[in-house]
């Protein structure tokens, strides 16, 4: 019996020090993100911002099964105030005409002759068309289904310009979403990749090719996404910036160098986190090689995303994303504690194992410990209760914090009943939303033999 007094005095230590550290680092994350946000706002409006002739940029738009969005998706980019880019969309095999919407939609020809450069490995195509509109060039390739990954580099190997941007089929750009994300290019020479700010859709009412206006809709699980993405988006990942330190650039919109992508070897085929892989493999590839490199975060280049409006979608989207994450972590695993790779390997890469591959694991472990020492008799209930509630209120202040840098960011006005909605979307996304996605993350641990290369199906709307 003492012994496992003893043992769970050790664990209830490991749970406070893990809270505390993970409290910190969020509270750090938002004041450093705060203040980048406003030193750059302040740049914006002493326009201190160099002017540059655009960057050419291929945007890449992976697509299977997505004509419910993809022709607004393309049409979104039509209106982008930027000179120099091309439009491709890669039909990975899709059965419900996706490729026949675009075509129709933009008047697009078979071609024969199109150059393609098959630098990267991925599934011939079975057929090219392409268009002009407004100046801008579009190509739809139709190819064999091999995965997001594989759709990826098989834009990569058709795409005419330096750089890239990736997005997926059901998002949309803000009009200067391009001029955005290659500012950090035109800054230094080093940069290899630059992430941009990734908003949910539902929650922006867009004109013009900007958002005009920000209200939380009336589906709740939508509404707890978008604190949840703000918290993300506006915080580790500014912080992480500091240091070159992101690991993961979202599938949604990222910005990459071709040439340096086809060196490291493209996106992997066989991976449900094909975007956090090639981050991860970009970082090895440039340290082992002593290239100087930056990756950059750029959170004034604003990507709209729909997110999953039921939660059997939901299911499917997050159980992708941590197998996909699980994948990426073990097979560049010998980045951690890897002096070569500094603070990455030290603290980014420790970061996302211990904060986001295990937590499902270790709260559930915590959960199964409580229980133990309420059956013992040894837990201390009024202890635990104030500590938890203190806990949840510094997180649901941080993830309040992170939402009012977004509405900060984008100028908007929210009503008086919009910002009491906030305030208490904030503590239940905290308080409640996060252990709902800890037990879906579990599951895909459980399930991960069986479901390893499932990409699922998300319903578009």
């Amino acid at each position: 019996m003492d012994f496992l007094r003893g043992f769970l005095y050790f664990i209830s230590i490991f749970y406070v020090v893990y809270l505390i550290i993970f409290a910190t680092f969020s509270f750090a994350a938002v004041l450093i993100g705060s203040y980048k946000l406003y030193v750059n706002d302040r740049m914006l409006r002493f326009n201190n911002k160099l002017s540059h002739e655009d960057l050419p940029i291929s945007v890449l738009i992976p697509a299977y099964n997505e004509s419910v969005t993809v022709v607004k998706s393309v049409n979104s980019l039509l209106a982008l105030d930027y000179q120099l880019y091309e439009i491709i969309v890669v039909d990975d095999g899709s059965k419900d005409g996706t490729a026949q919407k675009l075509i129709d939609e933009f008047d697009m020809s078979p071609v024969v002759n199109r150059a393609i450069s098959y630098e990267l490995e991925c599934q011939p195509e079975e057929a090219i068309y392409e268009s002009e509109v407004n100046g801008v060039h579009i190509t739809l390739i139709r190819k064999k289904n091999g995965g997001k990954g594989d759709a990826l580099n098989m834009g990569i190997n058709a795409c005419r310009y330096p750089y890239f941007v990736c997005m997926d089929a059901d998002s949309k750009l803000q009009k200067n979403a391009l001029k955005e994300i290659a500012e950090p290019v035109f800054e230094g020479e080093a940069v290899v990749a630059v992430g941009g700010m990734v908003v949910i859709s539902q929650c922006v009412r867009m004109a013009g090719g900007k958002a005009v206006n920000y209200r939380l809709p009336s589906n709740l699980l939508v509404c707890m996404q978008a604190v949840e993405y703000n918290r993300s988006f506006l915080s580790s990942r500014i912080f992480m910036d500091t240091f070159n330190g992101n690991l993961i650039i979202s599938g949604a919109f990222g910005l990459f160098k071709k040439s340096t992508v086809i060196a490291a070897g493209g996106y992997s085929t066989n991976n449900l986190g094909e975007d956090m892989e090639l981050v991860i493999k970009l970082h090895g590839y440039c340290r082992n090689n002593s290239i100087q490199y930056q990756m950059r975060y750029q959170p004034s280049a604003i990507c709209m995303t729909q997110a999953p409006t039921a939660f059997r979608d939901l299911k499917v989207q997050r159980r992708r994303w941590h197998i996909g994450l699980l994948q990426s972590m073990f097979i560049h695993r010998r980045i951690m504690f890897n002096l070569k790779f500094g603070l990455v390997s030290f603290f980014s890469y420790l970061y996302y194992l211990l904060y986001e591959l295990m937590t499902p694991i270790i709260e559930l472990f915590g959960i199964l410990t409580i229980i133990l020492a309420a059956y013992l008799d040894v837990l201390n209930i009024r202890y635990m209760i104030v500590f938890m509630v203190i806990y949840a209120i510094y997180g649901s202040i941080i993830s309040l914090s992170a939402f009012s840098q977004q509405i900060y960011i984008q100028k908007f006005r929210l009503s008086f009943l919009d910002t009491l909605k906030a305030l208490l979307l904030c503590i239940l996304e905290f308080g409640f939303f996060r252990y709902v996605l800890v037990v879906v993350r579990m599951m895909a641990f459980l399930q991960y033999g069986k479901k390893k290369a499932t990409w699922g199906q998300i319903k578009r709307v």
